[in-house]
């Protein structure tokens, strides 16, 4: 059914009609896509229909389209606010679903509107949130980037809002006696962020939010090191932090979302154990992983290695040790 509205002048010109010809529409034309102009032109009069689709084809890249992939959340700290997710340009339909329904995006939701999130007390508020990225780990997404518009109610500014999502993550200090000294394992591995190998403790990320934690840390001892550890011999170091921190360390709350639980396997070993694990190469490299062990005394390990994973368990441990907290029980390890 036509009805009758003039299409603004500038569509005309866009659209380059001839003079004689007079279109009618009923269309809002503020920031109108060629492509949901295109479906207004279907109700055109019929003489029209031909000139629009040649002037819009050949106004439109070939391959591109201009429709805007989004999705609307309600959110129960700001009902009557609702947030438009949006995906940015290359971000595909599939990429863009598979990110909003993801535990990281879900978990960021969370997060946001708990007791000490940033949306509890209501002078913040969500509007928009750019898809900008997604990265998969073979069939599941692994790394999620997005921008959040986070608006600061009293200035009206913008609080600073790029995530970088990759959820939580394990890692385990092993502490090895051997002959009246302390060893710690350490795993020597190409890092293409920082371009150069890094020193640093074996770890390894949660498949999702609702992972086994101490069971994870297990499985990267063993496919990083070699070395098979039972699980009632894990310390969980994180557990000794205070409950408001959620017992998690955050490295980097600035632009990542990660969280960290750092664990403690503490035993006793042969010297053959110890020249055996030293420059042992290890990891799955059909995953990419290349891996070499390396030993390191303990009482030199904070001067030893840039990894903060390290740095935070010897903190820790330190703290716990200090305070009695640690069992005394040594673990003999084969």
């Amino acid at each position: 059914m036509l009805l009758q509205f003039p299409v603004v002048l500038y569509f005309l010109k866009f659209l380059q009609l001839p003079k004689t010809m007079t279109v009618w529409c009923s269309v809002s034309i503020s920031r109108l896509s060629l492509t949901s102009f295109s479906r207004v032109a279907a109700s055109f009069p019929l003489p029209c229909r031909s000139v629009i689709s040649r002037r819009i084809s050949a106004k439109m890249p070939t391959g591109s389209s201009s429709i805007q992939i989004t999705h609307t959340l309600k959110l129960p700290s700001q009902p009557s606010d609702p947030v438009t997710v949006v995906a940015a340009p290359g971000v595909s339909d599939s990429e863009f679903r598979l990110a909003i329904g993801s535990s990281l995006f879900k978990q960021w939701l969370k997060n946001i509107q708990s007791e000490k999130g940033l949306l509890v007390d209501g002078s913040l508020s969500l509007k928009q949130v750019l898809i900008q990225g997604v990265d998969m780990f073979g069939n599941r997404l692994g790394f999620l980037k997005f921008k959040a518009d986070v608006i600061d109610k009293e200035t009206g500014q913008k609080v600073p809002g790029i995530v970088f999502a990759r959820g939580p993550a394990v890692s385990v200090l092993i502490l090895l006696d051997s002959e009246g000294k302390t060893y710690t394992v350490l795993t020597e591995q190409v890092r293409v962020p920082v371009g150069r190998s890094i020193l640093e403790l074996p770890a390894g990320m949660l498949d999702d939010n609702v992972g086994d934690i101490a069971g994870t840390a297990i499985r990267e001892v063993e496919e990083e090191t070699g070395i098979q550890i039972n699980l009632n011999d894990m310390i969980d170091l994180t557990s000794f932090l205070d409950p408001s921190t959620g017992c998690k360390v955050i490295p980097s709350p600035g632009g990542c979302d990660e969280e960290l639980s750092l664990f403690l396997y503490r035993g006793s070993v042969s010297r053959d154990v110890i020249k055996e694990l030293e420059g042992k190469e290890t990891g799955l490299r059909e995953h990419g992983e290349m891996i070499k062990v390396h030993i390191v005394p303990y009482d030199t390990l904070w001067r030893m290695t840039p990894d903060a994973k390290v740095l935070m368990s010897i903190a820790i441990y330190e703290m716990a040790k200090r305070e009695g907290l640690l069992p005394q029980k040594e673990n003999d390890l084969q």
